[in-house]
């Protein structure tokens, strides 16, 4: 390959940006983004694959293998832009004159043959030798002590051993993002997400659910402390969170409302006695709310509904410990807490739970901020979530990278027909799109999480989330269809891996819910403020 190959793709990448950004102005001219929700749910989409493909260009300039995963990658992604583009010429009178441009270039990488030359080439990741050390790790610890349990966990249902999350406590995984004045590691750049991201990976890598799942919502709860919570919860929690003697779980979703936390029913009251608050309502999908010490609960304070989320408040609600499928718990007073969890067909292991709580009792200081807190949960929670978004991709980029390992593996072993299934065409082709997929997704959560190490990136954090968890979909389902008919066999691992890869576009942010509410209406005020500043702007010669 040379230089010109990539010079082309960066052509192409600005191709792509430019038509989302047309995109973009008619979606503004046309109305809001509720208003046209197929049109502003494809653009969400088609603007974070051109992000990845914008990310990939950098990346091929490492070398022969690294150019040719992004050329590849990029065409992939200027192909669907195109498929999307079909039936809304009329939209893009700039940007569908020089479309057949392109053409040229998705002719050349598109084709089976070097689709093919990649199946067995996944590429280097390129981390610095401190990152590396970090992902070796995380790597021994997956193979060696999630592995083991990952299948009859999930087979049975069994809770996550406690071997285990002792283990990551002491590899120091759930402090990652925690300061060291707290007792974790993060030191306030973008390291702490970079080591996150890479130990999340791996161990998803082993297991979604008992592996890199378990990270998340310590995560989730240090962030919303760090923002919000007063100096003696900080000085409480953090350095029990840090060092996994304190696990949680996080109870926000309800069952009327999912996504939409603004109008949760959930309620917070003062107790009668004055001495704390009673909570009454119920949550969903609350996961690990059994093993868990203590709930990061979002109720409403403020009986004014029309408040939505400045109503909220966000809460520490200490319990024991319970394993399998259902506990109650009872207080003195007359409060209580019932649980159940919900069956699902993957993500099995930490079980997640719907709650009620009838008159369930806590103490004052389980307000996060204290007084100063209240109405404001939603934002320290939100701090917590913009952080799961980037953590959800890299979830997702470890189980692609087992499918694809589990399939390449079973293609170059199994025979059909007289000769390896690895050397069928449309089997190379597959594992072939699937590395450049997974390395481009690998790629952009380093930049996002490199972003966001230095105070910014949440909207690209929604877009990887959006892109690489849909992603996931794709790979793990081609990796089990390489296996034939023991892809659908429990007794393999990928099977597994695909059940476990439908949650991803669900959780932390329903695909829907992210690209309507979060990433569209974000590019929608980003163009709108560049219009108004642009008429603001005298003309030229003025």
């Amino acid at each position: 390959m040379s230089r010109t190959y990539l010079d082309e793709a960066a052509r192409v990448v600005d191709f792509l940006q430019a038509m989302n950004l047309e995109l973009t102005e008619a979606l503004v001219a046309n109305g809001e983004a509720e208003d046209e929700q197929v049109f502003a749910y494809d653009l969400a989409h088609l603007s974070a694959g051109a992000q990845a493909a914008s990310v990939m260009v950098e990346y091929g300039h490492h070398g022969p293998m690294e150019e040719q995963l992004a050329l590849v990658f990029i065409a992939d992604v200027a192909r669907e832009a195109c498929a999307k583009l079909l039936g809304r010429e009329a939209l893009l009178p700039r940007s569908t004159a020089s479309s057949s441009s392109i053409r040229d270039f998705l002719s050349e990488f598109l084709q089976p043959k070097v689709l093919a030359a990649l199946a067995q080439a996944p590429g280097p990741n390129h981390l610095e030798e401190h990152y590396e050390l970090v992902q070796e790790s995380f790597h021994r610890f997956a193979t060696e002590r999630i592995e083991p349990y990952a299948s009859e966990v999930h087979r049975k249902n069994l809770d996550v051993p406690e071997d285990i999350i002792a283990g990551l406590g002491e590899l120091g995984a759930f402090g990652l993002s925690i300061p060291e004045s707290y007792g974790g590691s993060a030191q306030h750049t973008p390291d702490d997400f970079m080591a996150m991201v890479i130990a999340t990976e791996e161990l998803s890598r082993a297991s979604l659910s008992i592996g890199g799942s378990l990270i998340t919502r310590p995560e989730i709860l240090a962030r919303a402390l760090l923002r919000g919570g007063t100096e003696a919860q900080k000085q409480r929690w953090l350095p029990l969170l840090a060092d996994g003697s304190v696990m949680n779980a996080v109870a926000v979703t309800e069952p009327d409302f999912g996504s939409d936390v603004a109008h949760l029913r959930t309620t917070a009251s003062k107790s009668p006695h004055g001495d704390g608050w009673l909570i009454n309502g119920v949550k969903t999908w609350c996961t690990f709310a059994g093993r868990a010490d203590v709930l990061m609960l979002l109720a409403r304070t403020d009986p004014d509904r029309s408040l939505a989320h400045r109503g909220l408040s966000l809460f520490m609600v200490p319990k024991e410990r319970y394993y399998g499928e259902a506990f109650t718990i009872d207080q003195r007073g007359g409060g209580r807490l019932e649980a159940r969890a919900i069956d699902t067909i993957g993500y099995r292991g930490m079980h997640s739970y719907e709650i009620a709580f009838d008159n369930f009792f806590v103490d004052d200081d389980a307000l996060i901020g204290g007084e100063s807190g209240l109405g404001r949960g939603f934002y320290f929670q939100m701090e917590g979530f913009e952080n799961g978004r980037i953590q959800t991709a890299a979830r997702a980029v470890g189980l692609m990278q087992r499918a694809y390992e589990e399939a390449l593996s079973y293609a170059r072993h199994r025979n059909v027909f007289g000769q390896a299934v690895l050397d069928y065409q449309l089997t190379s082709a597959k594992l072939g799109r699937m590395a450049a997929i997974i390395q481009a997704s690998r790629q952009f959560s380093y930049h996002v999480a490199g972003l966001m190490g230095s105070g910014k990136g949440a909207l690209e954090a929604s877009m990887i989330k959006a892109y690489v968890c849909r992603a996931a979909e794709w790979v793990t389902r081609e990796a089990m269809q390489i296996h034939g008919g023991m892809g659908y066999a429990e007794e393999f691992t990928v099977s597994r891996l695909f059940v476990d890869a439908r949650v991803l576009s669900i959780f932390e942010g329903a695909d829907e819910t992210l690209a309507l509410k979060v990433i569209a209406r974000r590019l929608l005020d980003q163009a709108t403020k560049g219009r108004e500043i642009g008429e603001a702007l005298p003309e030229r010669g003025q």
